[in-house]
């Protein structure tokens, strides 16, 4: 038996699979890190990983969870470094993802007392968690622990173990058959569902009723990869991707159009606009105004989180269930389609949509680089198994526009929550879970700013330990936050107001080179291919301060009255960006309105000239 509570939650919590913990130490939480690092005296403790923020710590165990489908843990002393936490758990939360926070708290006694650093856990993390809860004495401890993991692994969302420091430090008990008393279980709840036989019949009847049937696949689809382009395969499907569930559907299935939405396909939107059949899969996908209008599509939803079921879409059958289970179950009820035209269409039309992507990547611009670029010469170069990680800017655009996972690869970011700067801890806690793979990090120069650049510290602490130290970042250098600029323009009608959105010039190249890494400078798109290939070829971290114009539009495979209006409206109103780059950098990829709009703006430009 473990001597103190702190020794029993080390060993429970290995129990539970876990290797590796990201944390911070500090005095609310000191006698679980001593306990730590007696353990690892002694060879028998966790892989503690402390990068240089809570906010990382917990951040970093949510990725572990997504790249490995394990419980990440993060631990925090009390109340400071508990609520930096707060933003990666929500990350968990909103993404579906299994993470244990285990947090400190001051003495019994002092709780309540508004002594300093104490506060209200519980409460303070109870629309977060799924499970928060106090270890008040050694008994209750195992049940405490056992219940969080089982939590988060049954309900995939983040749970909260608080661990006041005195209770720490007690002597472990056996729990023993008593009144008050739980003796629970380390064995997880198992989540492989299959829904009754006669509802997976019942979705089979509608997909082999239509004749265009649309797959939107989600991250909820992970480990369905073979099951998910079999059904589709039968049924004479296309299938779109949400941006998390990106690394499902290998890019090379050819009837695979990637992304819908704003960072989607045209493809992948007229998939939407005509399908008359839609099969959700593990997806949670939150725009409505790119499904298929009401009536259009009879809708099938698949999910493990019954609550997530028949809230996007109108759907007649909702199986609540595992994805790879009920395909598994669906699949012999489906009847192989002979007709395909509607394959055959989405096919050739995808073919169509990558020659666009290419010449848009090609495209120069008078004020910088183009920032599609560098993701249209990475994506060419990926090499096997790689694992890419993007921002929630303007990056996300880039990455979905260009970026084709394969088979074997990985990719992710913060998805429902959209945070920015994960994309940082996203790769350096894959490096961690696999360390012998080649790890991409694609990130804005605002989110870089933010926490990114405090990683590359991180990473310069821990490089030694990977098999293979190859660990490049990207870093998309434009002096703006581009994509609250053009929400500003294109959502709002407001020009950019340069105080909110300027980031300030850093040389991110000269502070990798500072701490020991190759910095490369990229000022031409000419050489983006090079800098690519001079990053792949070195055995070692890898910082691409990639200088492009702040003037490229992430903009949706389709223009749309109001965003055309709107950013009319923010010109008019005198937007301080040169309105020719805006225009041409428009021209080759929305085909529709154009010429009216590029009237309008320089309509606008000599309207607010003459003023």
């Amino acid at each position: 038996m473990a001597t103190t509570v702190s020794d029993f939650l080390i060993q429970r919590i290995k129990d539970w699979g876990v290797s590796r913990v990201f944390a911070f130490p500090g005095d609310g939480i000191g006698e679980l890190d001593g306990a730590l690092g007696k353990a690892d005296r002694k060879g028998e403790g966790l892989e503690y990983i402390r990068p240089t923020h809570e906010e990382i710590c917990a951040l970093m165990a949510v990725a572990h969870a997504k790249f490995t489908g394990e419980v990440g843990v993060c631990m925090a002393t009390s109340s400071p470094g508990g609520f930096h936490l707060i933003n990666g758990l929500y990350d968990a939360k909103m993404d579906n993802q299994p993470v244990v926070a285990i947090v400190g708290q001051q003495g019994l006694d002092a709780l309540g007392t508004s002594t300093q650093q104490e506060s209200n856990l519980e409460r303070t993390f109870a629309d977060v968690a799924a499970y928060v809860q106090t270890i008040v004495s050694p008994a209750q401890a195992q049940a405490v622990i056992d219940t969080a993991f089982r939590t988060a692994i049954a309900r995939r969302q983040p749970c909260v173990i608080v661990l006041p420091h005195d209770v720490q430090a007690m002597k472990a008990t056996e729990p023993t058959a008593s009144h008050w008393m739980s003796r629970s279980s380390d064995a997880p709840a198992e989540i492989g569902i299959t829904p009754p036989e006669s509802e997976v019949r019942r979705a089979a009847e509608i997909i082999n009723a239509g004749s265009k049937v649309t797959f939107l696949v989600g991250a909820g689809a992970r480990g369905a990869t073979d099951e998910v382009i079999e059904a589709a395969t039968i049924a004479g499907a296309g299938i779109i991707t949400a941006l998390r569930g990106k690394d499902v559907v290998p890019a090379d299935v050819p009837f695979h159009t990637q992304q819908v939405g704003l960072l989607g396909s045209l493809p992948s939107l007229h998939q939407m606009n005509d399908c008359d059949t839609l099969v959700m899969l593990g997806t949670n996908y939150p725009y409505g105004e790119f499904l298929p209008k009401t009536g259009q599509a009879r809708a099938v939803q698949v999910d493990i989180r019954p609550e997530q079921l028949g809230v996007r879409y109108p759907t007649e059958v909702n199986l609540w269930g595992d994805v790879k289970a009920t395909l598994a179950a669906l699949i012999p009820m489906l009847e192989a389609k002979a007709d395909r035209v509607w394959q055959e269409r989405i096919e050739e039309e995808w073919r169509g949509w990558e020659r666009e992507m290419k010449d848009q990547a090609l495209q120069s611009f008078p004020d910088g680089g183009n920032p599609r670029r560098i993701f249209h010469e990475l994506n060419a170069r990926l090499p096997e198994n790689a694992i890419i990680t993007c921002d929630a800017g303007t990056t996300a655009d880039w990455y979905g526009h260009h970026i084709r996972l394969r088979r074997g690869m990985k990719g992710d970011l913060s998805g429902r929550l959209a945070t920015m700067l994960a994309a940082m801890p996203y790769a350096t806690a894959a490096k961690f879970a696999f360390s012998e793979r080649t790890v991409i990090c694609t990130i804005g120069d605002g989110a870089f700013q933010m926490l990114g650049m405090n990683e590359l510290i991180t990473v310069k602490k821990y490089m030694k330990q990977w098999t293979n130290p190859q660990f490049i970042v990207i870093v998309m250098h434009n002096d703006d936050l581009a994509q609250v600029s053009w929400e500003m323009r294109t959502e709002d009608g407001n020009p950019v107001w340069r105080g909110s959105q300027d980031v300030e010039s850093v040389d991110y190249a000269g502070w990798a080179e500072l701490l020991g890494f190759k910095g490369i400078r990229l000022k031409d798109d000419d050489f983006a291919a090079a800098a690519v290939e001079e990053a792949l070829a070195h055995r070692g971290v890898t910082v691409i301060d990639d200088y492009v114009t702040r003037n490229a539009p992430p903009l949706p495979p389709k223009i749309t009255p109001e965003y055309r209006n709107n950013m009319i409206k923010a010109m008019l109103k005198g937007d301080p960006l040169e309105v020719p780059a805006l225009v041409d950098s428009a021209e080759a990829l929305a085909h529709e309105g154009l010429a009216r709009v590029k009237g309008a703006l320089h309509l606008g430009r000599g309207a607010d000239r003459n003023a």
